[in-house]
């Protein structure tokens, strides 16, 4: 049990608490998590460049908005928690937030579609409506070992540039986003797009690739329609709530 913290942070930390805490139990839900590792974190508003992230050793479905651990941009702890953190999850996390002010959640999964896509010279083929939404919006990292050497930070920020998402190279995906709710559907949008990569090549067939005019298309209709991006969130947080998750605690 964790104290909650409601009405001990601002309210606007509180909300990116509960969003993030939710963003956990939906990977979880969604079959994505890795057992305790892998991480998802979010900007805290208003800050200077701080982040919150899993408290290291609790299942995806376990995290509250209470036990989320607060951290600086050099790792350190700044609330009164038993828990610690993941340090390739600091690693990662803290390159991409003190890089791009832009993002306020960052997610990265290691399921077995994103490693297999991951492990495959050629990347993310265009060879599906959801591929799309990545089509000239996705960068590649190269891999270097387990994310424990600070200096890694430097080439993770280089290689993501301002891609929406990236392929870490024999490892996993990663999305970002504005929001969590943003993150996260760019995260089961990859998925799905590397779920379906993975059954087509399986399948020993000639694939159908669309030219690049079409793909650029519909990478600009996708990004059109991202002013609607968040519709689903409720609907999300509802699937949560009949689960009778303790996401909000």
């Amino acid at each position: 049990m964790v104290p909650s913290l409601q009405g001990k942070v601002s309210d606007e930390e509180w909300e990116t608490r509960v969003n993030l805490a939710a963003c956990y139990h939906l990977v979880a839900h969604y079959g994505m998590s890795d057992l305790v590792f892998t991480h998802i974190s979010a900007r805290v508003p208003g800050s200077d460049h701080h982040f919150l992230i899993n408290p290291y050793g609790l299942f995806f479905d376990e995290i509250t908005a209470s036990s989320l651990v607060k951290v600086d941009i050099d790792g350190n702890v700044l609330d009164d928690t038993p828990f610690i953190i993941n340090p390739a999850g600091y690693t990662i996390h803290s390159a991409i937030h003190a890089a791009r002010e832009d993002v306020g959640c960052v997610l990265h999964t290691h399921t077995t579609a994103g490693m297999a896509v991951a492990a495959q010279k050629q990347g993310l083929l265009p060879i599906s409506q959801h591929s799309m939404m990545f089509y000239g919006r996705l960068a590649y990292h190269g891999y270097e070992g387990i994310a424990l050497d600070l200096d890694e930070r430097e080439r993770l920020v280089r290689d993501m540039g301002d891609s929406i998402a990236m392929i870490l190279r024999n490892h996993g995906l990663l999305t970002v986003g504005a929001t969590a709710s943003e993150a996260f559907r760019r995260i089961f949008y990859l998925e799905k797009s590397c779920e379906s990569q993975i059954k087509a090549l399986a399948g020993d067939s000639e694939l159908i690739l669309p030219s690049r005019e079409v793909c650029e298309h519909a990478a600009s209709q996708f990004k059109i329609s991202a002013s609607q991006s968040g519709l689903e969130w409720p609907g999300l947080l509802r699937i949560l709530d009949r689960k009778g998750a303790n996401y909000r605690d």
